[in-house]
């Protein structure tokens, strides 16, 4: 079965052009003018292997669009790329807090936007290969699921807090610089500063809480390690990444 390509996008012009290139690439596509077709397409079989959203449309905000996917159990783990006119760093944060794995701001290369739908199918295509499931002393994660645990008590993440927590602890006991966790979290083309990072570790830890929070060290002048589990808890260098400037 081909590769199914949702496409959200209110621009008729847009939207054939980008159907007639990603059709030439071999994809199956499925086609929404609106944020409720969006979501009504997404829900239709087979589920969409990746979706490419507008930010603007003409009924709900694809901010919202993109929520909904996350919140839905047959589209959590569905990429997402946000198209829009609007390049400033908040709305880039705001996409990417919502849950989504790409920003292409407007006007765009289309031969650009088809290597980055190639690369996200080709990692995400690469997760089953992967554990689905990390336990690491009373916190445990669900990666095919986007859930996780402390202390056996669900804790709601975001789509972003859950991928920054994932990419740490499988790479548990080696450290992740601030650029590298930019580029394997945020995406390649981001376009965010080092400082993004810094508060996103610092929410995470909030919301694990102090024992499952300490994992997450702090390596002032290099970035972050997730403890391995045979080291004891949380040392000094482990603080708030808002008082470790690089």
């Amino acid at each position: 079965m081909p590769t199914t390509v949702l496409i959200v996008e209110d621009e008729l012009d847009l939207l054939d052009t980008l159907e007639f290139n990603l059709q030439r690439e071999g994809y199956a596509t499925r086609r929404a003018a609106s944020g409720r077709a969006g979501l009504e397409a997404a829900a239709l079989d087979p589920a969409p292997d990746l979706v490419l959203l507008d930010l603007m449309l003409p009924d709900i905000p694809g901010t919202e669009v993109c929520r909904q996917l996350r919140a839905s159990e047959r589209t959590r783990s569905t990429p997402v790329i946000m198209l829009t006119a609007r390049g400033e760093e908040v709305d880039r944060v705001v996409g990417f807090e919502v849950g989504a794995d790409d920003y292409v701001t407007k006007p765009f290369s289309v031969r650009e936007l088809m290597l980055r739908v190639r690369a996200i199918l080709r990692r995400t295509g690469g997760q089953s290969e992967e554990p689905t499931r990390l336990e690491h002393g009373n916190l445990e994660v669900d990666v095919a699921g986007h859930r996780v645990w402390v202390e056996g008590e669900e804790i709601r993440l975001t789509a972003l807090e859950f991928r920054l927590l994932a990419t740490l602890l499988s790479r548990a006991g080696r450290v992740q610089t601030r650029d590298t966790l930019l580029a394997d979290v945020w995406g390649m083309h981001a376009g965010l500063t080092t400082r993004t990072v810094d508060t996103h570790v610092t929410r995470l830890r909030k919301k694990l809480g102090d024992e499952a929070g300490a994992y997450i060290e702090t390596l002032r002048g290099v970035g972050y390690r997730f403890r391995d589990a045979s080291e004891g808890k949380g040392s000094p260098s482990s603080g708030d990444p808002e008082s470790a400037a690089l």
